[in-house]
């Protein structure tokens, strides 16, 4: 089955707001418990959002769930853990979880250009909304700690 330029859009937002969810369950113990606890919710919003997302996106787009592209998250996982050893750790994650919001930002601007079921719209501009919120507060945790 192809797939339509909207239905594409819409594919790219979930697989990137998946990866950025992973990506920080994946390095949770890297990260300090005060740095983790101020991110947690952040996430487990955004995990709301995925599956609301998903949800809607079977029933109003008629899109499908895709299998996880496992060689490419085992590679990202590798390739953080290697510049762990050049760096402080909590602050390579931390721009590899920005990346990560870099990702979905672009990937919800290309959606927005796409006319939307009325029931997605809602949901898509809360996920824009609670990614710049994300962003906000990783910037904030970035900043280099005084002594």
């Amino acid at each position: 089955m192809f797939l339509d330029n909207r239905q594409v859009a819409m594919d790219s937002v979930l697989e990137a707001l998946a990866d950025s969810i992973d990506y920080f369950e994946d390095n949770l113990e890297r990260l300090r418990p005060s740095l983790r606890e101020a991110l947690k919710p952040y996430y487990e919003s955004q995990n709301k959002t995925l599956q609301k997302l998903r949800k809607l996106a079977r029933r109003h787009l008629n899109l499908l769930p895709r299998d996880a592209n496992v060689e490419r998250d085992d590679y990202m996982w590798l390739w953080s853990r290697l510049k762990s050893f050049v760096g402080n750790e909590s602050q390579i994650v931390i721009n590899e979880l920005l990346e990560q919001e870099r990702v979905l930002m672009q990937a919800l601007a290309t959606l927005y250009t796409h006319p939307l079921p009325g029931p997605l719209e809602p949901v898509v501009e809360q996920c824009w909304k609670d990614c710049r919120a994300l962003i906000r507060e990783l910037y904030r945790q970035h900043k280099p700690r005084r002594r």
